[in-house]
């Protein structure tokens, strides 16, 4: 299974590449991103959290009763926002960030044009969670974490539990 990196490793803050080839090797990862998002309870992962700097994402987001399922799954390639509008406060955590959650601003409602697993072009409308998901794995692909967008006294607030942490 692959492994997914955590903060501080640099490659966290690379920017990944655009996808050219939407062969095997590429639908292969995604499928392998799949089953370590799901391992970990993500409700997204990008290919940089497992240390591959591609411009490639999964969303998943659970029903109502927290199940995912394969049918709702997403797999974008080189998504690029081209609106957005609204705004909403979201309490967000991430896989390459364990056990951190905190409330982080984001736009409401977005849309996305993209690439399917094949290379065929894609839009989607994304409101609230979904929204929420797609502009936090689009930062990872840029190298941005959620915990850049943190005031001072919170990021403050995350390094000394993070240092805790290291220490056990």
């Amino acid at each position: 299974m692959l492994e997914v990196i955590t903060y501080p490793n640099p490659l966290l803050r690379q920017i990944s590449k655009s996808v050219e080839v939407f062969d095997k090797g590429l639908h292969t990862l995604l499928d392998e991103m799949y089953e370590v998002m799901l391992a970990k309870n993500g409700v997204g992962i990008s290919a940089i959290q497992v240390a591959k700097p591609i411009r490639a994402l999964l969303i998943c987001i659970p029903d109502e009763d927290g199940n995912q399922h394969k049918e709702d799954l997403l797999e974008v390639i080189n998504p690029k926002i081209i609106e957005r509008d609204g705004e909403i406060l979201f309490n967000e955590g991430c896989l390459s960030v364990p056990e951190f959650y905190e409330e982080i601003k984001r736009a409401s409602n977005i849309k996305i044009a993209y690439q399917d697993r094949y290379g065929n072009p894609q839009e989607i409308v994304a409101q609230d969670y979904l929204a929420v998901a797609f502009q936090h794995e689009i930062d990872h692909l840029n190298g941005v974490l959620f915990i850049d967008k943190l005031s001072i006294v919170k990021r403050k607030k995350f390094e000394k539990e993070l240092k805790q942490r290291q220490k056990h």
